[in-house]
């Protein structure tokens, strides 16, 4: 039960951060609170191809979190054992990384969301699964 609950906490913020970045992907004036804060406005094309991978990346890591959590994609559990390992990595940077941005703003809204996407990739993580179960 907490592991499906720290999943599904995983993937709701997931999608909310996928939608941000596909709105800076598609030029919302939202560069102040992402990658640091240093553009105001919208992102040069650059970074909104940036901002575009980084919502496909969080796309498949989402993928992992639920075939871990054995929400979805069954066929992919065995494989998620280890690839959950991945999202935990990256979710810490990701934490490390907005604890350390020059953007208070930035700091402030991402730095609580990336937090708890670390700690429910943990969760996660460490579930041990009965090898019949769905």
């Amino acid at each position: 039960m907490r592991t499906a609950l720290a999943a599904k906490v995983f993937l709701a913020l997931t999608c909310a951060v996928i939608a941000f970045q596909l709105a800076l992907a598609a030029g919302a004036p939202w560069g102040e609170i992402t990658m640091g804060g240093a553009v105001r406005g919208q992102l040069p094309p650059r970074l909104r191809a940036t901002a575009f991978g980084s919502a496909a990346l969080l796309t498949g890591f989402g993928a992992i979190v639920a075939a871990r959590a054995q929400l979805a994609f069954p066929t992919w559990h065995r494989t998620s054992r280890w690839l959950i390992w991945v999202v935990v990595a990256y979710s810490i940077v990701g934490v490390v990384l907005n604890a350390l941005t020059p953007s208070p703003r930035e700091r402030a809204l991402w730095l609580p969301v990336a937090i708890i996407l670390a700690v429910c990739a943990v969760i996660v993580a460490r579930a041990d699964y009965d090898k019949s179960a769905k």
